[in-house]
């Protein structure tokens, strides 16, 4: 029996992973002790800050509240409703 992966649910399934992902890199940030140098938060880091920082240029932190990190999650959510949207409309 063969096993063909279709893209759109490799992808799909990416970034449900990643979203899950950046949500406990977001629920880590409430924990002012975490530091993110050590492991296995530094890799942590490394995987979220390079897509969180594109939205940090765009909406910079108001009064100690980063409100970027949700308008992340909502696009990641948003790119995997359209993927599996066009999965389901093409099988």
């Amino acid at each position: 029996m063969t096993s063909s992966l279709n893209p759109a649910t490799v992808i799909s399934s990416f970034l449900g992973i990643y979203s899950t992902i950046l949500l406990i890199r977001v629920l880590l940030t409430w924990f002012p002790s975490i530091n993110w140098f050590d492991q296995p938060f530094a890799t942590l880091a490394e995987l979220t800050d390079p897509y969180l920082n594109i939205f940090r240029s765009i909406i910079p932190p108001l009064g100690g509240f980063d409100i970027s990190a949700m308008l992340a999650i909502f696009a990641l959510q948003f790119a995997q409703n359209i993927v599996s949207s066009q999965l389901t409309s093409v099988f």
